[in-house]
């Protein structure tokens, strides 16, 4: 077995394709899969799909996912793996929100 730290990125995007919106960055010592997901379903697949056959310890998430997302991934992902989250600061957030809304992320209302 690999004495690699292994992760796992997810990221959120409303045309995601998981299966075809992934990537492996390996390092030798570090392994970071990365995962474009549509919706939480498809995110608590990759994480327990990652567990199972990767044997991951660390998942990190993309700042669209809320509380209740979380807390759904660290059970699904299991207490051996830690959960963590990007957040920004505000001028940051705004920056991000600033453009995704231009690129058509969110409805419309």
């Amino acid at each position: 077995m690999s004495s690699a730290f292994k992760a796992l990125f997810l990221a959120h995007a409303p045309d995601a394709e998981p299966k075809k919106h992934r990537c492996v960055i390996e390092t030798g010592k570090y392994k970071l899969f990365a995962v474009a997901v549509r919706n939480q379903e498809q995110a608590i697949e990759e994480c327990k799909n990652h567990v199972k056959k990767e044997g991951i310890q660390s998942i990190l998430l993309c700042p669209g996912f809320t509380h209740k997302n979380i807390a759904e991934i660290q059970e699904a992902a299991g207490e051996k793996v830690g959960v963590f989250v990007a957040r920004g600061d505000s001028p940051g957030n705004r920056i991000a929100m600033e453009v995704m809304q231009k690129e058509g992320w969110f409805p419309v209302k």
